[in-house]
């Protein structure tokens, strides 16, 4: 049984519109093709859109994003969604909600035409700018980021029931290669001052145009501490050639990337035992192998 909120229509984001931004009234609502699992998108009008957490757990990102977008957007190499206006709970919705500047692009989930090279090099130039980015008053990782930018030690319980639910099911020596990965990750911890990380960089959240890479969105797992877990695309989503470019574009030492790949291992092994969100396809089984067969490191 899950606590989003899938009904937030077009009526909603109608009355709350008309009710507080009155001046907004008039243009066009209608929800984007591609929705994410934390909020509810909405265009509004060409050049804006509207943001509604789908469940409490997320309604605090949006104070968050608040007050670091408009400060990172002075950093980063690419635009991110500034914050326009912050709306109140109302008629239907009972969370803060927010208004952005619209970002064009598709997806690099759904995009056909990107240059994987090309992405892989951008955005870990894009992560390199994000780490910057002056820290001094971004929040620390910790219950609002999800713990991300905290050590992967935070899910260790997480990882030991898993293995111990999947033991026998990863084939191998599955289980064994998985604990020696844990084990690897847990041996070093960001020994720098905080800087920021993103928290959830994943194709949906990466924008292209043209078949490179354009913006980047959804900071609401954001915040300031170890930027291991912003690597863990090098395992789920680029290959070859697209993850050597990915690292070398990224930088960090291989303690950092050792941790990142814990974050995998956690994030493949927690849905796989049922932990985390569904997974009907099965992408996290071959994120997993993935992580088992390249240390990306070296």
């Amino acid at each position: 049984m899950t606590d989003i909120d899938t009904d937030i229509d077009t009526d909603i984001v109608r009355t709350l519109v008309a009710e507080q931004f009155p001046e907004w009234g008039g243009l066009a609502i209608r929800p984007v093709a591609r929705q994410g699992w934390d909020n509810r998108t909405f265009r509004l009008g060409d050049a804006l859109s509207v943001r509604l957490p789908s469940a409490e757990r997320y309604a605090a990102a949006i104070t968050k994003e608040d007050g670091c977008l408009p400060v990172l957007a002075e950093h980063l190499p690419l635009p991110v969604p500034v914050p326009v206006a912050t709306g109140r709970p109302g008629p239907g919705h009972p969370f803060p909600w927010s208004v952005r500047r619209w970002l064009p692009g598709e997806t690099v989930e759904f995009a056909a035409d990107v240059d994987r090279v090309r992405l892989a090099h951008d955005l870990g130039a894009f992560l390199t700018a994000l780490r910057k980015a002056p820290a001094r008053r971004g929040p620390a990782g910790g219950r609002h980021s999800f713990y991300r930018g905290c050590h992967p030690s935070v899910y260790g319980d997480q990882v030991e029931y898993a293995l111990d639910r999947l033991d026998g099911t990863l084939g191998g020596d599955g289980t064994a290669a998985c604990r020696a990965i844990w084990a690897s990750a847990l041996t070093s911890a960001w020994p720098h001052p905080p800087v920021w990380f993103h928290g959830d960089i994943a194709v949906g959240n990466l924008l292209t145009v043209d078949g490179a890479l354009s913006s980047v969105i959804d900071f609401g797992t954001c915040g300031t501490g170890d930027p291991a877990c912003d690597l863990v695309i090098a395992w789920t989503h680029f290959a070859g050639t697209e993850r050597r470019v990915f690292r070398e574009a990224a930088g960090l030492d291989d303690d950092t990337w050792r941790r990142a790949r814990g974050w995998a291992l956690w994030k493949a092994l927690a849905t796989m035992a049922g932990l985390s969100s569904p997974d009907p396809t099965g992408v996290q089984s071959r994120v997993l192998a993935e992580v088992l067969r390249d240390p990306v490191v070296g």
